[in-house]
């Protein structure tokens, strides 16, 4: 997993309640065995009309979030199923933060563990948010904001500084790169010896 300790990226704005985890990888899409490759698939039925050509009307779609890697939403993002394929494909799509004011338990809990950052804000500071994307689009420009994990803030270059909160055992591991599995291989040596004194036999390596 790619550690994250601080991000800089363009926003994209998706200003909508409620998105579910089929709108963000429609079902059709979870027969695939890989990990990676989803990307292409996010939020397909918003992002393509029926001829398969990009939806103008689109969000994501709009020329000031290109290249966006911090998704901006609205209260109960990753709603629905628990489908891991839904942080699997903001990730490969680009994203490294997703901002919102709330968040379904499950998909937070699997943005954590697949290396992207889930940060909750109040409402009012997310409509603030929103707001700056759209004046940035309307000049022209894109908005960027800065994450720094470290410090637990997110600010951008005009004045907007909040903090926010993420348990600090999952902080720790967002910042060394760690997912259950680098968690368990830390312990390799003492989980071998254990096998050993039970007369297990030695997994190759």
């Amino acid at each position: 997993m790619q550690p994250f300790a601080t991000h800089t990226g363009i926003v994209g704005s998706l200003d909508r309640a409620n998105v579910d985890t089929d709108q963000i990888i429609p079902k059709q899409f979870l027969k695939r065995i890989e990990r990676t490759g989803f990307g292409q698939f996010l939020f397909c039925d918003w992002r393509f009309q029926a001829d398969g050509s990009p939806n103008p009307e689109f969000e994501l779609n709009r020329p000031e979030a290109q290249g966006a890697t911090i998704l901006l939403a609205r209260r109960n993002f990753g709603c629905g199923s628990s489908r891991e394929h839904a942080p699997w494909a903001l990730a490969d799509y680009g994203f490294r933060v997703v901002i919102a004011p709330t968040f379904a338990d499950i998909f937070f809990n699997n943005c954590l563990q697949n290396g992207m950052l889930p940060i909750r804000l109040s409402e009012d500071d997310v409509a603030e948010l929103f707001r700056r994307t759209a004046a940035a689009a309307a000049s022209g420009g894109q908005y960027r904001l800065h994450v720094d994990l470290k410090a637990c803030t997110v600010a951008d270059d005009a004045g907007f500084s909040r903090a926010f909160t993420v348990d600090p055992f999952r902080r720790q591991c967002l910042l060394e790169g760690l997912d259950d599995i680098g968690l368990s291989l830390r312990h390799a040596d003492r989980i071998a010896a254990w096998e050993a004194a039970q007369g297990l036999p030695a997994v190759a390596g």
